[in-house]
């Protein structure tokens, strides 16, 4: 039978390592998984399913046999949405625990904070989360939707629904910024206005004068690309102000869930372009839902990132498996290049992409009804992470370990 185990809060108040033990009929190396997730803290709704489905897929992989004949063991660290945690946790898993590799991180603050430590020490680690895209690092593997798949199917879809006016309000940093100017280039190219901008500081928890701002500016649809506890504040403080306008987003509903934790009908007519969330009706999205709710029954919601770290828990066996049971990163990297490294989960069929390391996805566009319920008024399937390799990043030439924009691409040749 699985042995399972957990160490408590230590003098420092960090949480320390679960760990799934093998079967003893496995073989008895163990490979090791780090595990560093906010689990408390401003982010904690949107990443502890992330911890979860990790534990979820594990535990279908070890009492199936394990990867190629060995168990999986997880070292999981609470990160407490904070980027000096990720850093410190990071060093640990590599240096001292060993991991084989490590899922980590939610906001793109803590992937940049942790991604040049993976890089000093060649740790391999995957990043799960739906984000601004452009990382270009043969170290990271990122199974999470990215612009390309996300902007340019939401805002042509709301351009020609609802008008051709924009203005976006984002989080003031890399998450925020880099999106805007996706979404700034995808107006312009489809012979739109942006009527306005802004960038918050994540700490700012009233919007007034924004919510002036868009009322003076009429724009037909509003881009809301806000981030944490304090920025959440804008939905019912618009609602209260009857801003009315429909709203796009990549990163609401999917994550936070804010739909079902917000009053109706603060959220009420917001697109959002998902890779999945728990109201998808296929039988894959049923059986999964199914599968995570008799493990964890008092689980709020299953996200799309909770998806995307189920899915690549099963990658990566499938990788190690392929490499003939090797977890050495530079093995894996060469399965990755032969490409076909493909699963088929809760969102339907994925693969990586060779060149970047990226995920397709099929992309919903999930629509907030007045209620809060969601409907589905798009789908697109089989959608790239085109944008990096058509710009010039190929991992299966070069690694130059940079996160690029549209601004500022990659050098081809």
């Amino acid at each position: 039978m699985n042995v399972r185990y957990r160490m408590g809060l230590t003098a420092a108040g960090l949480v320390s390592g679960l760990l799934l033990a093998a079967a003893p009929t496995l073989a008895a190396d163990p490979i090791k998984i780090g595990v560093l997730e906010d689990q408390s803290g401003d982010f904690a709704a949107a990443t502890i399913g992330k911890v979860h489905a990790i534990e979820l897929a594990v535990d279908e992989i070890n009492k199936a046999g394990g990867i190629a004949g060995r168990p999986i063991e997880l070292v999981i660290y609470d990160t407490q949405s904070d980027n000096t945690r990720y850093q410190e946790f990071m060093r640990r898993v590599l240096q001292r625990d060993k991991v084989d590799v490590v899922f980590a991180g939610f906001s793109s603050a803590s992937r940049e904070a942790y991604r040049p430590i993976v890089n000093q020490f060649d740790g391999f680690a995957f990043y799960n989360n739906q984000y601004e895209g452009g990382v270009c690092d043969a170290n990271m593997v990122v199974t999470g939707a990215v612009p390309e798949q996300q902007f340019s199917t939401l805002i042509p879809w709301m351009m020609e629904t609802y008008g051709k006016k924009v203005y976006t309000i984002a989080a003031d940093y890399n998450f925020g910024q880099i999106s805007a100017e996706w979404v700034r280039n995808i107006v312009k190219e489809n012979g739109g206005e942006m009527v306005g901008e802004e960038f918050i500081p994540l700490g700012v928890s009233q919007f007034s004068q924004t919510i002036q701002n868009i009322q003076n500016a009429k724009p037909d649809f509003v881009v809301t690309l806000l981030v944490g506890t304090a920025q959440a504040s804008y939905y019912e403080q618009a609602a209260a102000a009857a801003v009315g306008l429909p709203m796009a987003s990549s990163v609401n509903v999917g994550q936070g869930y804010e739909h079902k934790r917000f009053t109706p009908p603060s959220l009420a007519n917001m697109y959002v372009t998902t890779n999945y969330i728990e109201e998808v009706d296929t039988p894959a999205s049923k059986e999964f839902l199914a599968k995570f709710k008799a493990m964890f029954p008092d689980e709020p919601y299953v996200n799309q990132e909770a998806a995307n770290s189920y899915i690549a828990m099963n990658l990566y066996k499938q990788m190690v498996e392929r490499a003939n049971g090797s977890t050495d990163r530079e093995d894996l990297r060469k399965i990755i290049a032969e490409g076909d490294v493909c699963f088929d989960g809760p969102s339907g069929k994925v693969c990586l992409d060779p060149k970047s390391q990226h995920m397709s996805h099929t992309i919903f566009l999930a629509k907030v009804n007045d209620d809060h319920s969601i409907s589905f008024p798009k789908v697109w399937e089989d959608i790239k992470p085109y944008w990096l390799g058509d710009a010039g990043c190929d991992l299966t030439v070069s690694d130059p370990s940079e996160q690029y924009t549209p601004s500022n691409p990659p050098k081809k040749g």
